[in-house]
Formats: C-alpha cells, sequence, structure tokens
C-alpha cells in the first residue's frame, strides 16, 4: 500500500495531484502510513462512518447505471476504450437520457425542445448501445 501511496501522489504524474481530500472507507488496507502519505501532498484522508450503506447512494446508483446500461452490452479493449466508452455514457446521461427523479427532464438540457414541431428521430451512442429520441428542427 505504501508504494500504492507513492504512485498517487508523485509529483509528475500522481492521480491525487493537486486534491484536498481523498474519500476512504475503513478497510484494513488504508493504514496508518498510508494516510500519513497522503497527509505529507496535503491531501486529508476522510473516513466514511462504519456500517454505512447508504452513504453513497447517489454515486453507487450511477455506477449501477454505468453497468447496466453501458458495459454490460460492450467489452471494453483496453484502458482508452474504456474510457472512450465512460466519456459517451457520461454525455448521454447528462444530456440526453431521462430521469425519473427529476420529473422526467434531462439533467442539463442542450436545446429548448419544448417548441419544436419538426419529426422525432432515433439518436445513437457508441454504436447503438445507447438511443435517444429528439425532435428535428422544422
Amino acid at each position: 500500500m505504501k508504494q500504492a501511496a507513492r504512485n498517487l501522489t508523485d509529483r509528475v504524474d500522481g492521480f491525487l495531484l493537486g486534491k484536498r481530500y481523498v474519500i476512504m472507507d475503513r478497510d484494513p488496507l488504508f493504514t496508518d502510513a498510508f494516510r500519513t502519505m497522503l497527509a505529507t501532498v496535503g491531501a486529508k484522508s476522510v473516513r466514511l462512518p462504519p456500517r454505512s450503506p447508504n452513504l453513497n447512494a447517489f454515486a453507487e446508483r450511477f455506477v449501477r447505471s454505468v453497468r447496466d446500461e453501458c458495459l454490460g452490452k460492450v467489452v471494453p479493449l483496453g484502458e482508452n476504450h474504456l474510457r472512450e466508452l465512460l466519456r459517451e455514457y457520461v454525455a448521454h446521461y447528462h444530456a440526453e437520457r431521462n430521469h425519473q427523479g427529476l420529473a422526467n427532464t434531462v439533467i442539463e438540457p442542450t436545446n429548448d425542445d419544448s417548441t419544436a414541431t419538426g419529426r422525432v428521430v432515433r439518436r445513437k451512442r457508441l454504436g447503438g448501445v445507447l438511443r435517444y429520441y429528439q425532435r428535428e428542427a422544422a
């Protein structure tokens, strides 16, 4: 775990470069030495409360959506492919996918389709794995 902390806190290309907080559960792998190494670069370790399964319910729901709607249908062929899949899914999730918790609206609508009078057409992402419907301009 010390080597993992060294990799995370590397001054050139460490993942935690410029980050102020690291949220972690109470796994015994996150030892005092690990947390101390994070603190030396200014990243404060925030440990989650014990036995708190619903603490990250929104993040867990998002991960489940990614698995069910995207990664369950495509086999990533490497890290770059996985990153591209996730980038496309996040764009779809925020700008094209309806959310029942938001009164069946989109998180970040790109334009106002309420006044459009054109045909409804189906659009695709990721070769048809993700589909959504949109009005064409009149």
